[in-house]
């Protein structure tokens, strides 16, 4: 199983490469330019810019927030937008810990995690070019709410599905969604109705799924909730 480290993992090895790229340079001079405040002149590539905001990077507090602040100003830009995130994920992962992983709603902590990243990326997409002194505490606390809110809608849906659940008597009292999955066979939907089938009925990880339909656990997830809210609750 992956952990949540593992995925922090994979995040920071997959930085070290992008934020490097050529991509990465040239979205670095723009910020130069855009913000020459921020004395960034020195930097070769947005990987710099990242360990400059870590704590004993050289900066004062007061410094990175300007620095971030810029960061959401510019972060159209793909790299920034990344550089950003990346900055972001001991606070990201610090929202999880807050709502416990999702402990009760969610098995397994990677996924919260997953979500909250998904989550936390729309935001900066929705706020990329606004100017806010103190955008990351801003972000963070938008992003709680949201990976709230969330977890609740993961909560009630898991609550509506309970109601579906087989039996200890199948045979004498078949399942209604069962019936209603099979119905969708040769349809557009087979494909949701047989992973919702594995996850019922089977109990298969979301992750594990993900896997064999070779999309994203995150991505996965919001599928069959959303084929579930409309199709069979």
């Amino acid at each position: 199983m992956t952990t949540k480290s593992d995925v922090l993992g994979q995040l920071r090895r997959e930085w070290e490469r992008v934020g490097r790229t050529s991509e990465a340079k040239r979205a670095l001079r723009t910020l130069d330019s855009n913000h020459p405040n921020l004395e960034l002149t020195d930097l070769i590539d947005l990987c710099d810019v990242v360990r400059l905001l870590e704590r004993g990077g050289g900066r004062s507090v007061l410094e990175r927030a300007e620095i971030v602040k810029a960061l959401l100003e510019e972060s159209i830009e793909p790299a920034i937008h990344r550089a950003l995130l990346q900055t972001l994920l001991p606070g990201i992962v610090s929202v999880c810990r807050q709502l416990r992983f999702g402990d009760g709603i969610i098995a397994d902590p990677s996924e919260t995690l997953a979500m909250a990243l998904g989550l936390a990326s729309e935001l900066l997409t929705e706020w990329s070019g606004q100017s806010r002194q103190y955008a990351a505490p801003d972000i963070l606390s938008a992003l709680r709410g949201r990976l709230r809110r969330q977890l609740l809608k993961e909560k009630a849906t898991l609550r509506a599905m309970s109601y579906f659940e087989p039996g200890d008597d199948p045979a004498a009292e078949p399942s209604p969604l069962l019936a209603r999955l099979a119905s969708f066979q040769g349809s557009q939907y087979e494909r949701l109705a047989r992973l919702t089938f594995a996850r019922v009925f089977e109990g298969r990880s979301l992750r594990e799924l993900a896997g064999e339909d070779h999309c994203a656990p995150g991505s996965l997830q919001a599928e069959l909730r959303h084929f579930a809210i409309r199709h069979l609750i």
